[in-house]
């Protein structure tokens, strides 16, 4: 399995731990909730849910809303499946967010990672974090080092856009030591003195603050049939 499909799965199945889904909803949550999937292709979530369907953590069930009763034949569609997560699917999640080896520091996997720290416990969260930060210190020197180097050789448009790049590592660093200083007090991002996962707040679908430099503005795409 590729490290985007990994991804993509981890995700699924922790939008899924919230609630079951139609895969127009799970697409629509994936790519507004979490905005590491807006360059991601819709063609791979349906492939990645009858993947998950088959290694028995997720099930398929028909949908049982008014309007799903309606919509087939009113529209000449089958109703749409909704995708429920199960008991062998929750437990995989879990060991997913347990896990706290490299993937979990860099760019995507860190975002979608990020978004569900309120599943998370209070120690994994730390090492998560810390390890992120490391990453990041290593990823700005290598860059000051590179711009000492070459500095003389840029042009002021390549020059400025090499700071800017140094710039946002800076600001997320800076955003890092701020969380871990929060994590290291018994804080949550709401305020919380509890050593539990943080409080999640879901209003409007949201699954947490979720870093989103360089975000593009959201495409909407049609509705789609039952897979």
């Amino acid at each position: 399995m590729s490290r985007r499909s990994g991804i993509l799965e981890f995700a699924v199945l922790g939008l899924l731990r919230e609630s079951p889904m139609h895969g127009y909803e799970l697409r629509k949550r994936l790519n507004t909730s979490l905005g590491v999937f807006r360059a991601f292709s819709y063609g791979t979530l349906y492939p990645c849910l009858k993947t998950l369907v088959a290694n028995g953590w997720l099930a398929e069930e028909p949908g049982n809303t008014h309007d799903d009763a309606l919509a087939a034949p009113l529209a000449g569609r089958r109703a749409k499946i909704v995708y429920r997560l199960t008991a062998e699917g929750k437990e995989h999640f879990e060991e997913l967010l347990s896990q706290t080896g490299p993937d979990a520091y860099e760019d995507e996997h860190f975002a979608a990672r990020f978004a569900f720290f309120g599943q998370t416990s209070r120690d994994v969260r730390m090492r998560v974090l810390e390890g992120r930060r490391s990453r990041l210190e290593e990823r700005l020197e290598k860059m000051r080092a590179s711009l000492a180097r070459t500095r003389e050789r840029l042009d002021d448009y390549t020059l400025e856009l090499q700071r800017h790049g140094m710039e946002s590592v800076e600001r997320e660093v800076r955003w890092l030591n701020e969380l871990i200083e929060s994590e290291r007090a018994g804080r949550d991002l709401r305020g919380s003195a509890s050593g539990g996962p943080a409080q999640q707040d879901t209003t409007n679908g949201s699954t947490g603050g979720l870093p989103r430099p360089g975000d593009t503005p959201r495409t909407d795409t049609p509705d789609d049939t039952a897979t």
